[in-house]
This record gives C-alpha cells, sequence and structure tokens, in this order.
C-alpha cells in the first residue's frame, strides 16, 4: 500500500467521520420520529407509525414557535446577506492599511456576546423608538431580533463573500465598462452571477445560526419589552 493510498484513505475516514458526527443525531432523531414508542428512543422498536407528526402539529406553542423561527429566518437572511455582500465588496476595493482596519471593525461583533448584543440592540432602538421619533414602531420584538442578530451574522456572510471575491478577476469588470457598460449592469451581468454560490452558501450559515441563536434572544427581547 502506498503513501497516496494511505493519505487518500485517511481523508475518507476523516470525511465520513465528519459528516457522521455532524448528521448522526439528526438520523437518530428521524427514526424516533417513526418509533410509537412512549419515549423517543430507537430500540425496543414498538411500531412504525407517524402518530407523533400529528401531536406536533396540534401543539399551538411548537407551531407558533417554528412560524416565528421561519419568519425571522427569512427576515435575517434579508437583512444579513445584502450587508456582508456590501462589506466584502467594500473591502476588496479599499487598500491594505484601511483594509485591515475596516475589517477588524466588521468583524468585531462576532466577538461580542449575544447577550450583550442583544441588550445593546434593545436599549438603542428604544432610545430612538420613544425619544426621538416618540413612537413604538420599530420597539418590537420581530424587528429588534432580526437586526440584533443581522448585526454578528452578516460578518459571517462578509467572510464568506471575501472567500468567493479573492477568485474572481476584476478585468473582467473592466472590459465590460470599457465596452460601454454601466457600473450597475457591470455587476449585474457579471459579478451577481459570479457569486451566486456564495449567496447561496451564506445564507446557509444565517439560517443555522439563526436557530441556534433565535431561542435565547428572543426570549430575553421578549421579557424586556
Amino acid at each position: 500500500m502506498t503513501a497516496q493510498t494511505v493519505l487518500r484513505l485517511s481523508v475518507g475516514f476523516y470525511i465520513l467521520l465528519f459528516f457522521g458526527y455532524l448528521f448522526g443525531p439528526l438520523v437518530i432523531m428521524s427514526i424516533t420520529a417513526f418509533n410509537s414508542s412512549t419515549f423517543p428512543a430507537v430500540s425496543p422498536w414498538d411500531c412504525l407509525s407517524g402518530e407523533w407528526f400529528g401531536v406536533l402539529v396540534k401543539d399551538d406553542k411548537i407551531m407558533t414557535g417554528l412560524r416565528n423561527s421561519l419568519l425571522l429566518g427569512a427576515g435575517v437572511v434579508m437583512v444579513a446577506v445584502p450587508i456582508g455582500l456590501a462589506g466584502a465588496l467594500l473591502l476588496t476595493q479599499l487598500r491594505h492599511r484601511v483594509r485591515s482596519l475596516i475589517y477588524i471593525i466588521t468583524i468585531s461583533p462576532i466577538l461580542v456576546p449575544g447577550v450583550v448584543l442583544g441588550i445593546s440592540t434593545l436599549i438603542f432602538w428604544e432610545r430612538i423608538d420613544r425619544v426621538v421619533l416618540d413612537t413604538d414602531f420599530f420597539y418590537d420584538g420581530f424587528f429588534l431580533t432580526i437586526i440584533g442578530q443581522s448585526t454578528f451574522i452578516s460578518a459571517y456572510t462578509m467572510l464568506i463573500f471575501i472567500a468567493r471575491l479573492q477568485r474572481f478577476d476584476p478585468l473582467l469588470e473592466e472590459a465590460a465598462l470599457d465596452l460601454g457598460a454601466t457600473h450597475m449592469q457591470a455587476f449585474r451581468k457579471i459579478l451577481l452571477p459570479f457569486l451566486k454560490p456564495a449567496i447561496g452558501s451564506a445564507a446557509v450559515p444565517v439560517s443555522y445560526t439563526h436557530l441556534r441563536a433565535h431561542e435565547t434572544r428572543h426570549d430575553l427581547v421578549c421579557r424586556l419589552l
């Protein structure tokens, strides 16, 4: 057995182990959903049944939470992905020294604890809404949750777009501009199609991070309202 074969087998085993660790709990949970046992379990197997899905649909609290999570996730994607794209495009146009400073500022929300971001978002928009505007328009749990999560999730999306833009040839845009295209046309017909895989990839961690953070932050916001 050659060293290349050993390396290939090792990489394959690592990938298998990684995805098994990542999706293993989901597979087990999916199997237990069809078991008619009183408690979720794979063994002992009582009977193949879909009764738990009926119980799930009839639970108003779970369905309300699921609906709110989907709405908030869609809102976070629509806010965080464009912000991350704008930040990535800005960083690619700056000089090296200024780029390093702006890069540190834009990714700093990742290092801030979620509770701190949630409380600061609540206090800021509460002052804007009730002191400056004298209304209750922005002082809403859905709005505050979307804004609070977008402040740090947009940094993740920006990193994904930066990685994709490093493979982009700027000569393509320059050629389009030389041929008479406007900057908007060059962005829409050249850069945006190139970024489509990154847009889809950026939306995935946005949804996942939103689901992880939604329960804690939305509960915090609702309690403080």
